[in-house]
């Protein structure tokens, strides 16, 4: 997306974390009142204790800056009867679902990278209403009137597995990354990483299981992420036990299937450590900041990508054997300088210089740990003072 904060997927984000939980809303005569219901279609009965999020249209019309508020959204929860009442609404149209484990989640099923980075902003948010608009319920509010709607929540298919190492023991705590193949080439991300560290919250158990669920019928993969502090330093291991995504296993579910026996094996062998440092080539400074990229050298998939710490070090673990292409960018590096004294005092001038992005070819067959990159200073952007 152009920008996170569009509204469909803010709105998303704060129904799957429960942040729509807030408490009611006083009468106000100015303002309306939505009531309802919510069913779930598998069994005809009422959806106790799901989300229900309102969320304003897009006006065509109207064009929203960089960091501006973003239309009204609206939540509750239903209760044991299925049913919810949001007061104090303010007037305008709204777009309603629900959400509930177990059932189809926007979170899970809208693609929101599908037009590409270059898309505007509404033309991302119109499409992601289009995506999802099956399962949306358009409620016009009015001031001092009560808008009554009808929500019905399909059950989402789920993908079971087992995820062990190699020596039979089930690898417990692990991340997951799902992709769904899009209808022309290639795969979509699954789920949303707006507020959590990973886009699939769910980890492997204490016995190596995993249950990934919500997701509408389609044709997916699922790839292991071995523990790290970030999901883009993370090694995958996907299903069909390969490193390589484009040569990952696939599986097909329909709606509302629970597909078991997705299972995934992690080899204890061959997994290297790829480290070193980044620099200015004529200073010697060490690059404060930046990314290093572990590419494929054949076809340039990204393997891992990591941050540049601030003494110019960086370190991919569990790097498999074989031929890498090794790309830094975005690097910068720091000078000081202490002007004259001026006055009753002098201060230290901090001034952050761009790096050139550079790559290398390294050949993993042991631990690589003593890589230097040298980069020169770029003329493409400007030096800033923080």
């Amino acid at each position: 997306m152009n920008r996170q904060g569009i509204s469909v997927a803010l709105t998303i984000a704060l129904a799957v974390c429960g942040c729509n939980k807030k408490q009611r809303a006083k009468p106000d005569p100015t303002k309306g009142t939505v009531t309802g219901i919510v069913i779930c279609a598998d069994t005809g009965k009422p959806a106790r204790f799901a989300n229900v999020t309102l969320s304003a249209a897009p006006d065509e019309n109207t064009k929203r800056d960089e960091g501006e508020a973003l239309p009204d959204t609206e939540g509750t929860m239903t209760g044991l009867d299925g049913r919810f009442t949001m007061e104090a609404v303010p007037p305008g149209l709204y777009y309603a679902f629900a959400t509930l484990n177990g059932y189809l989640d926007p979170a899970r099923g809208i693609d929101l990278e599908r037009l590409g980075p270059n898309a505007s902003d509404k033309d991302q948010e119109q499409d992601a209403i289009d995506q999802w608009k099956d399962h949306l319920v358009a409620v016009k509010v009015a001031v001092h009137r009560t808008s009554d709607i009808s929500i019905t929540i399909e059950r989402g298919a789920e993908i079971d597995g087992t995820v062990t190492f190699d020596d039979s023991s089930p690898a417990i705590g692990m991340h997951f990354e799902v992709m769904r193949k899009r209808d022309k080439a290639g795969f979509a991300n699954v789920g949303m990483r707006l507020f959590n560290d990973w886009n699939v919250e769910e980890g492997s158990d204490s016995h190596g299981r995993f249950a990934i669920g919500n997701l509408p019928a389609g044709e997916y993969t699922v790839c292991a992420a071995l523990p790290n502090e970030a999901e883009e330093a993370a090694l995958r291991i996907c299903l069909g036990d390969t490193f390589r995504k484009k040569n990952a296993k696939t599986i097909k579910v329909t709606a509302g299937e629970i597909t078991t026996g997705t299972d995934i094996t992690i080899p204890l062998n061959g997994l290297h450590t790829v480290a070193g440092t980044v620099s200015h080539a004529i200073g010697g400074q060490a690059a404060a900041e930046g990314k290093v990229h572990l590419l494929y050298a054949d076809d340039r998939e990204e393997v891992m990508e990591t941050g540049i710490e601030p003494d110019g070090s960086f370190e991919f673990d569990y790097a498999p054997e074989g031929e890498y292409i090794l790309r830094v960018t975005n690097a910068k590096y720091k000078t000081e300088a202490t002007p004259p004294a001026e006055g009753a005092g002098s201060g230290q001038t901090v001034t952050t210089r761009p790096l050139d992005e550079k790559e290398i070819l390294v050949v993993v067959q042991d631990n690589v740990e003593d890589l230097s990159m040298a980069l020169t200073e770029t003329s493409k952007g400007p030096a800033t003072q923080p």
